[in-house]
């Protein structure tokens, strides 16, 4: 359980964003509906899923019990037939991202500094929410709460609103977009975490510290970006210290508590 202060500062944080976004009530009432059908579905589709490892992002606090068993277990949930491209809440314009390339970058801990750069001709939407979150200072002081680090198996997950996993800044959208057929996914790689549905990825990134293979059959994760520089002191400062606790699927939070202290982006000229 995240501590008091962790909660609070996640909650402000939540409503300072959705504040800027301009959500009405009405849209908060759709989106507690949407939760419950979305629960639901996770609920059954995790029960009758198999498949390998899962790079899942939770974002409702009923979906906890579903998410430590996608984290700590090896199943792989399919994709829910009920789910569309179509998200939910105010999801930001996929015209931000101009069909440019953007460069930028991501500091944790205040001393790990990681060129990064987003493509937003192959992957326009998930370009433009990254964007969008980075202007927004969104993802100043969450926390990077999983780290995978086995044979073939090799991430660091961050940007859950809550800092466990949990929660999302209001929406939630799909499709999947510049997905690798094969499932591979080099060193370097940042991509866009998510549930069960296509259409449910949200705030959550992660990065890929070695190549690493995916179970392409679960539909794949969104390809926005990759890392330009950094990557090693990332893995000799943060990844290579280990993971404490690990799940049965080997991965769980990192042993060095790692935090997102800066942000930054701009379109390439």
């Amino acid at each position: 359980m995240a501590p008091k202060n962790q909660s609070r500062e996640a909650r402000e944080r939540l409503r300072l964003y959705q504040a800027r976004q301009g959500l009405h009530e009405r849209q908060r009432r759709r989106r507690v509906r949407d939760d419950v059908v979305w629960a639901g579905a996770l609920v059954l589709v995790a029960a009758l899923a198999t498949g390998s490892q899962l790079v899942y992002a939770a974002t409702q606090d009923d979906d906890r019990a579903t998410a430590s068993a996608s984290a700590t277990g090896t199943a792989t949930p399919t994709p829910s037939p009920s789910a569309t491209a179509a998200g939910t809440g105010d999801v930001p314009s996929k015209d931000i991202a101009e069909g440019s390339t953007w460069t930028g970058s991501l500091t944790l801990n205040d001393d790990v500094r990681l060129g990064i750069e987003l493509d937003g001709a192959a992957a326009p939407q998930a370009t433009s929410v990254e964007i969008d979150l980075i202007r927004k200072r969104f993802y100043q002081g969450t926390t990077c709460h999983r780290l995978a680090d086995s044979d073939d198996f090799h991430f660091l997950q961050c940007g859950s609103a809550n800092g466990d996993g949990t929660g999302d800044a209001g929406f939630q959208y799909g499709p999947l977009e510049n997905v690798p057929e094969d499932g591979r996914y080099a060193a370097g790689t940042i991509a866009i975490a998510r549930g069960s549905s296509p259409a449910s990825q949200t705030t959550q990134f992660f990065i890929v510290t070695d190549d690493t293979t995916l179970d392409p059959s679960s539909g794949g994760y969104t390809v926005v970006g990759k890392v330009t520089s950094g990557l090693s002191d990332l893995v000799s400062q943060v990844t290579s210290k280990g993971i404490a606790d690990p799940g049965a699927d080997g991965s769980g939070k990192p042993e060095v508590p790692t935090e997102i202290t800066g942000a930054t982006i701009a379109r390439e000229k």
